[in-house]
């Protein structure tokens, strides 16, 4: 297989068979009008409504004569991004979907949307969308409980509970499998100190075949590789992306 990074936490994997792409926003290489030249199945899948996650430009490339499913989170239809009829499948958490190449299941997100686990040709994938410890950076030694001021997101937090709400999400994952082939997961340099964590807490949770950065756009690419020296630690490969259009074969 064959996964190259688009932008943000954009990708696209490439098997013998099919085509995915995850949580499209921007192509500044022009990566996917090369994919779509193909007479693969194409899936398309976007976890949320956020901007950054689901562009509906995405459904142009039905003019491409490109064989597309698209496989898109419920709350992407609740938030009216997009028509019901645009998209061939919707999934809310718990939800699932296959046919002959690939089986879908939706798993949660402690932020909006769903998370993805993907299984075919015989690998597991998984794709987090905004699953991630985002308030990380509060759970210091001196913290004593209640709700912190967060100035990014503009309210007040209470840092323990929401860490709790995302390794709920976690657990709930690992009913479903503690193992992957690959793994996309935030590793955002934004959330201050301890951005690793949300990241650190997935590789104890599952085993990691490949775990493969996304969501640092705004940070750079050398912030994620911050997190290498974890996966070091569990002899889990890590890729340190330098470039959009960036590939990798696994």
């Amino acid at each position: 297989m064959r996964l190259t990074y688009i932008f943000h936490s954009g990708f696209a994997i490439e098997t013998d068979r099919c085509i995915l792409i995850f949580d499209y926003w921007m192509d500044p290489e022009g990566i996917v009008p090369q994919l779509l030249k193909t007479e693969k199945s194409v899936y398309v899948f976007s976890s949320h409504f956020h901007e950054d996650h689901f562009n509906r430009e995405i459904f142009s490339w039905r003019q491409t004569g490109a064989d597309i499913i698209y496989i898109l989170s419920k709350d992407i239809l609740k938030h009216r991004r997009a028509q019901k009829e645009e998209a061939d499948v919707w999934l809310a958490k718990g939800g699932t979907w296959s046919d002959g190449l690939i089986r879908v299941a939706a798993t949660g997100s402690n932020d909006s949307g769903v998370s993805w686990i993907v299984e075919t040709d015989g690998r597991r994938i998984f794709h987090a969308g905004d699953l991630n410890n985002w308030y990380a950076r509060f759970l210091t030694d001196d913290y004593r409980g209640g709700l912190v001021y967060s100035a990014e997101f503009g309210i007040d937090v209470n840092p323990e509970k929401e860490e709790k709400r995302f390794l709920g999400e976690l657990k709930d994952i690992r009913k479903i499998t503690d193992t992957f082939s690959v793994a996309m997961f935030p590793v955002d340099g934004r959330i201050g100190n301890g951005y690793t964590r949300g990241a650190r807490q997935f590789i104890d949770t599952f085993q990691v075949g490949l775990l493969v950065p996304m969501h640092f756009v705004a940070s750079g690419f050398e912030s994620a590789w911050r997190m290498k020296e974890f996966t070091d630690a569990k002899n889990i490969p890590f890729w340190c992306i330098s470039r959009e259009g960036d590939s990798i074969e696994f």
